[in-house]
Order: structure tokens, then C-alpha cells, then sequence
């Protein structure tokens, strides 16, 4: 089964593949009517809705998926938030995590937490919407090479390691993201093996 992914964000779509194993996820580059939408949502939930809607257009009759995440630390009254990949003039990941350790830079209060706001829209319009979230803290410098975004620099309760010394295996048994997924795999139609 199919299932057209609104991003064209290599990280999400490679974890996609994985947390959707058995289903087939198609990045929605594949359609030329695809047209990035505005997020002009307030809420990770709005930016997604309007992502999944974007792409129901452009790719009809398809069963449709998107999502919208992001960092928030309570010490930085909630930013990034929903502005986690534009924090920064740059908007790079790079950029942002400068920033986000320079906004921090003599704060002792570090805990923060992901959160993905994940929708699928059937072809009968049917909309089914979940949240996932990882609760951690922010360390003083990048550790790790695998994941992307704020993962070198986000520790997981529980864990000694960041997002990014994890394995993907073991970054998605944990993630944001993960949860959300695995919350909107199990509205979906089983799969005929």
C-alpha cells in the first residue's frame, strides 16, 4: 500500500520508510501539481492539516500523510516551536542549533521536548490526526552523527546518549515522531501479506 508523504525533508522521509515498514511511502515531489503550502498555522496540529490538505490536492485518491514538529524549551517561552526549521536567519540545522545554544547560553533550566503533530487523509476525506511527544533536555554542545535538526543536542529522558548517537532503530522506538506514526498506522486498512 501507498501512502504519499508530504515532505521533502530527507531525514523524515528516510525515518517514514522506516517506522511505515511494509507500506510504501512516496514523497510528494512525485506529483507536479504539488505546491508547498504557507504554514501559517499557530499550532503544530494546524501546520500539519494544511500540509495533508495541500497534498490531498495535489495527489487525489491517495491515501495521504503529513506532519509538522518541532523542538519546544518552557526556559525560551516555547521556541523554536512551530518556527524549529526557520529559527534562525539561516534556516539551516547547523544555523539553528547555533542559535538555539546561544539563546540558552547561561541558563540552568534545559528540559525541553519534541513534538509532531501527524494527519492522514484518506481518499474519502476521512481525517485521522494524532501527536506524539519525547521529553528531554538541551546539552551545551553537539553530540552524534546520525539523525538531523536539534537531535545532536537533545538528550532523551532515560538516556545518556543524544537523538543523534542513537541508532534509527532505537531513535524511533523513542521519537516524536515514532509515536505519532505508529498511532496513525494502526488507522490503517491491514495490509494483505
Amino acid at each position: 500500500m501507498k501512502i504519499v508523504f508530504a515532505s521533502t525533508n530527507r531525514g523524515k522521509l528516510r525515518e517514514a520508510a522506516e517506522i511505515f515498514e511494509g507500506f510504501e511511502i512516496v514523497p510528494i515531489c512525485a506529483f507536479s501539481a504539488w505546491k508547498s503550502p504557507d504554514e501559517n498555522g499557530s499550532t503544530f496540529l494546524q501546520n500539519a492539516v494544511i500540509k495533508a490538505e495541500a497534498a490531498a490536492k495535489a495527489a487525489p485518491d491517495s491515501i495521504v500523510l503529513a506532519d509538522d514538529s518541532g523542538l519546544v524549551v518552557p526556559a525560551l517561552d516555547g521556541a523554536p516551536g512551530i518556527f524549529s526549521a526557520r529559527f534562525s536567519a539561516e534556516g539551516t540545522d547547523a544555523a539553528n542549533r547555533g542559535k538555539l545554544l546561544a539563546e540558552l547560553s547561561g541558563k540552568s533550566e534545559r528540559n525541553a521536548y519534541f513534538v509532531c503533530a501527524a494527519v492522514l487523509i484518506f481518499p474519502d476525506k476521512t481525517v485521522f490526526a494524532t501527536e506524539g511527544r519525547c521529553y528531554g533536555k538541551i546539552i551545551e554542545s553537539c553530540r552524534g552523527e546520525n539523525g538531523f535538526g536539534y537531535d545532536p543536542l537533545f538528550v532523551p529522558e532515560g538516556f545518556d546518549k543524544t537523538l543523534a548517537e542513537l541508532s534509527e532503530d532505537e531513535k524511533n522506538s523513542l521519537s516524536h515522531r515514532g509515536m505519532a506514526f505508529r498511532k496513525l498506522i494502526a488507522a490503517l486498512p491491514p495490509q494483505n501479506n
